[in-house]
Order: C-alpha cells, then structure tokens, then sequence
C-alpha cells in the first residue's frame, strides 16, 4: 500500500538504511544521498566497525550496530532495509510498528505468505511500502513500457525471457541457502524479469512451471520453466538455466504491429521491429541504477509523485515465484528452509 504524501509538508525525507553492505554501495546508497528532497542521516551494520566505515566514506552523520536503535532513531523518517531476504519481514514488522515507512530490498521476502504479513502490517498502520524493483524507472525500461501503451506494438500477442548462466561452476553462496534467500538464484535475479512483466503486462494468471536441479552442488533449484497468461489473452515463456555452459539475457514482447526485445541484466541498445523496419534505441543505465526508483519513493512520501513499485506489486511477483517452485520445495507456505530432506525436487 503507498499512502502518497506521507511525509507532505516536511521538504526533505531523511533515511536510515539497515544493512550498508555491497549492494548499498554503488547502487542504492548513493540514490538515498542524491534524490531530490531525500538526505541519508544513519546507517547499520551489526558489524560496528563496518558500519562505522561506510558512514565515514559516504559523509553519513550516524552509524549504529542495532537495528532498533536507528528504526527508533527520531530523525530518521524512513527505512531502507536491505538486508539478504530472510531478515526483511522482520524489520519491515519493526519498522511498521514505529510508525515508519520502508523501502524494501528485492525479492521483497523468501515467500508470498512474509509479504503477505508485511502488506497487512503496514496496512494496517497505514504507512507506504515500496520494494526496490528498481527497473521499473530504469529509462530502457520506461521506453519499453511506453512502446507497449502507446499501441506502437499492436494487440500484443506474446512475452518470452530466456536467462542462462553457468553458475553451477560458481561455490555456493548465500543466493543458494533456502534458509536465506527463499530459494536459489531465480528469486534473486529471476525475480526482477518477473516484476518487470508484471509491469508491461498487468498481473500473471494461470502460472504453472516446473523446477530442477540437474548440476549444481547445492539443494536449492538450478532449472526454472514457466508460462502464463496475461491481460487480452497474451501466453508468455520463461526459462532460466542456471547451469548452463553459455550466458544468454533477452525478453522479446511480441505484437500483431512490431516486437520489442532487449536483456534485463545488460545496459544494451533496445531493438524494436515493425513495419518501418528496426530502430535501436540505447538509453544507458544511470551510474546509479535505483536512483530513479528511489526519487520516485521520495516524491511518493512528500505527495509530488507516485512510485511504482510497491508491496502489493511485489507481493505479486512473490505469489508467482510461488507458484512455480511449490512442487520443488514441496510446498511454500511454511518453514520449508528448515525440512530440505523432504524437497521432492531435491536431487538425491
């Protein structure tokens, strides 16, 4: 839910960011401290040195190894968490109960039924709650969806994604530990082309996937296939290997007029076909990518605009990780993290 204007009237949003590790850097951190109207006053690690480290580097005022005390802190207005994903409902919850609105790392939790609790708290406090699927405002990605509104596409006829990476020759991390992440490395970069979808398409109905792990030493899934429907009766494809001897990125939406195709992990020209031929439109990537999400969360607080990702979109890409993956895991409405001896996908 975004309550558009929450912070109207006080010019500036200042943010504490829980979790001011590698992501926080280069990609997020820096949006926080150049927004319009936004200021990063506090950051947190439970690492106090680390913390204390990056509130140096970045000119941040406070640094804290609690995360209570910069949630409690009084000049801090918002909260980015970007913590890996298992800590997210927590803080949310923690944040929602001071009366404060967040910003919440993707995939916004490890399973629908933690968003689910995350929607309703902040509900029912009727505060904001947006999730960094940051490339909804990215400008390729804003070109791509203004193509497809604009009808330069026709009645739109199809939607294909196809991701494969050898990343079965990668140890493991913590992208690949259920307990932490929710699954493997489909939520975490899968989950981005999943929003992205939901953005240019209306939300996902009649999903159905399958799951596999067939290389990878490690329990969580190395293979993902899905389709789906969406609005006017489009049928669309996804696959990612993750375990695959070369690296491919490209989604191609198809229309009855022209199709539009480009990579979601790659600052590449987009390629757009019709009748008057291709175009090739290239549209760089900032040097900050979630900057232009985080302005629109800021102009969202102080009532001058409107953000587009929030918790109920999120919650929706969410649902159809679910979805796909339930037959794997053996269901994902519980702890399933804690039984992985009971993961019918899990090879033996």
């Amino acid at each position: 839910m975004s309550v558009q204007g929450h912070l109207r009237g006080r010019g500036t949003v200042r943010w504490g960011i829980i979790g001011c590790g590698d992501v926080t850097e280069v990609k997020s951190g820096p949006g926080l401290r150049k927004a319009a109207g936004s200021r990063l006053v506090a950051v947190m690690r439970r690492n106090g040195a680390l913390a204390a480290d990056y509130a140096r580097r970045h000119g941040v005022p406070r640094w804290y190894d609690r995360a209570d005390a910069l949630i409690s802190d009084p000049e801090v207005d918002a909260v980015y968490i970007a913590t890996p994903p298992d800590a997210h409902e927590q803080y949310a919850l923690a944040v929602a109960a001071a009366g404060k609105p967040a910003y919440v790392e993707k995939p916004m939790a490890r399973c629908a039924v933690e968003c689910d609790r995350m929607v309703a708290a902040f509900a029912a406090a009727r505060l904001p709650l947006f999730v960094a699927y940051y490339r909804r405002r990215l400008p390729g990605f804003v070109r791509v969806k203004e193509l497809i509104d604009s009808g330069a596409l026709g009645r739109l006829t199809g939607a294909t994604w196809r991701l494969a990476e050898p990343f079965h020759r990668k140890g493991p991390t913590w992208r690949v530990d259920a307990r932490i992440a929710g699954a493997g490395h489909f939520l975490d970069l899968g989950s981005h082309a999943l929003d992205l979808l939901d953005h240019f398409l209306g939300p996902l109905s009649e999903v159905r996937g399958a799951a596999s792990n067939v290389a990878s030493d490690y329990a969580v899934e190395d293979l993902v296939s899905m389709g789906f429907r969406a609005a006017g009766g489009l049928l669309g494809t996804v696959s990612c290997n993750f375990a695959s001897a070369t690296r491919d990125d490209m989604m191609q939406i198809t229309g009855t007029d022209g199709e539009v195709s480009f990579p979601v992990f790659r600052s590449e020209p987009i390629r757009c076909e019709g009748p008057a031929g291709v175009q090739l439109m290239d549209l760089p990537y900032p040097a900050h990518v979630a900057q232009p999400l985080i302005q629109t969360v800021v102009d969202d607080l102080l009532g001058l605009g409107t953000c587009p990702s929030t918790g109920e979109s999120a919650r929706r890409t969410s649902r159809v990780m679910d979805q796909v993956l339930e037959d794997y895991y053996g269901g994902r409405s519980d702890a399933f993290w804690e039984r992985p001896e009971t993961w019918p996908g899990r090879r033996a």
